[in-house]
């Protein structure tokens, strides 16, 4: 695994701000970022995704809330330079 940062909350007053970072193998990103409350995660079941999907969320999942000034530091797709 290889991170590569991408982001801290802009002008961070503290040591727990959400941070974003790149895993350069697999193109995956890892994200710091405060755990959505309760409200949030019964509307987002209540939503859902698709149907017959179980809208429960696992034990090694949780649902972050990612603040929208942290959209910035998301990579857009790559662009396939083999075509």
């Amino acid at each position: 695994m290889a991170l590569q940062f991408l982001g801290i909350w802009p002008d961070t007053p503290d040591n727990g701000s959400p941070t974003i970072w790149l895993d350069d193998t697999p193109g995956d990103l890892i994200i710091q970022s405060w755990k959505a409350d309760e409200e949030t995660v019964k509307e987002a079941q209540r939503v859902g995704s698709i149907p017959d999907h179980s809208t429960d969320v696992p034990p090694h999942e949780t649902v972050i809330r990612l603040p929208a000034n942290m959209l910035q530091f998301i990579p857009g797709p790559s662009e396939d330079t083999t075509t």
